[in-house]
């Protein structure tokens, strides 16, 4: 080939090359996942968390892959050095074209921004005022609701008192935002005033080590509760195991939101599929990308729910599980 004619090739599929990765930069959304509870290693693919997994290979079935037509933009627990509020005005300001809020942090980004799509998985998204109903939310919220309609603690304090019935006082370890928020404090004060049970509340911070939910248990125990039920966030279920152990050491009998507790040693669980609940935020997120606007892509709402039961802790506190609560258990763990 003549040099002439080489570098005219040459220059053409040079040109080629630059004008593809434009169009694939032009091409490209962004997604930013807000999860200051997490270490950013597990808001991966191939990540140690298996609910995020499941997040990207729906992302990827739908055609949302990450380094092709997706950039993913991380906002983990190394960046949440001042704090989720901080953190939540640094993915604002970066615009991008779709949030997914990973924990009770809807009414952060409320305050923040009317118009960057937000999917979150929240309580009831119409009590905690960011959508106007399930089937229409109306702003620029979506994804999935985990207790609308009706109360997934009233069903944890029922199933508890079948194995603790003399239960008169429950304990309630929460994160404290989400108490002074109003994410739960509401429902769960109902349910137990329902149940005919007083409530012994104890918060822990953002953040908090060892040291810090140790306090929250024996103050919970010093109260003279029965029992505690832990309440469901990202920043709880990364300590299920501290939890666990020092509730098993106050002998103190502990409803967890998610199986993983009861993996861990605590006593009974009952929760959602969050496999589940992650494979639809993809597909509110893929929606949002195409076009679709979140004020309405209808809030799913959760319907499967599984219960767990640790026998071994069971026997360790000196209780006895019924036997239909055995029979009717999705995980029995010996």
């Amino acid at each position: 080939m003549k040099r002439r004619v080489f570098l005219s090739v040459a220059g053409g599929v040079l040109a080629w090359s630059f004008a593809g990765a434009a169009q694939q930069g032009a091409r490209s959304k962004r997604l930013a996942i807000f999860s200051p509870s997490e270490q950013g290693a597990n808001l991966y693919e191939r990540g140690g968390n298996k609910f995020n997994r499941a997040l990207f290979a729906e992302l990827r079935r739908l055609g949302q892959v990450e380094g092709q037509n997706l950039k993913v933009e991380r906002y983990a627990r190394e960046q949440s050095t001042s704090g989720p509020e901080a953190l939540a005005a640094e993915v604002v300001q970066s615009n991008p074209d779709v949030i997914f809020i990973v924990g009770p942090y809807p009414l952060v980004f409320k305050k923040l921004t009317p118009r960057i799509p937000i999917v979150t998985i929240a309580a009831d998204p119409v009590k905690i005022g960011i959508a106007e109903s399930l089937a229409r939310p109306g702003g620029n919220f979506t994804g999935v609701s985990i207790d609308a309609g009706s109360s997934i603690h009233a069903k944890r304090i029922e199933l508890l008192r079948e194995i603790v019935p003399a239960m008169s006082k429950l304990g309630c370890l929460v994160l404290r935002s989400q108490w002074e928020q109003g994410h739960y404090a509401p429902t769960i004060r109902a349910a137990a005033e329902m149940a005919g049970l007083a409530l012994a509340v104890a918060l822990v911070e953002h953040g908090a080590g060892e040291a810090g939910y140790r306090t929250a248990i024996e103050r919970i125990s010093s109260d003279a509760a029965s029992a505690v039920m832990v309440v469901d966030s990202p920043e709880l279920f990364q300590n299920f195991a501290t939890i666990a152990k020092l509730a098993s050491e106050k002998k103190l009998p502990a409803m967890f939101p998610f199986a993983e507790g009861v993996e861990a040693g605590g006593l009974m669980a009952y929760s959602v599929d969050l496999i589940e609940l992650y494979k639809r935020a993809a597909n509110n997120i893929d929606a949002i990308l195409r076009g679709a606007k979140p004020g309405e892509i209808p809030f799913y709402q959760a319907t499967k729910f599984e219960l767990s039961v640790n026998l071994k802790t069971a026997r360790q506190l000196g209780l006895t599980v019924p036997p239909a609560l055995v029979v009717g258990a999705d995980k029995m763990i010996e």
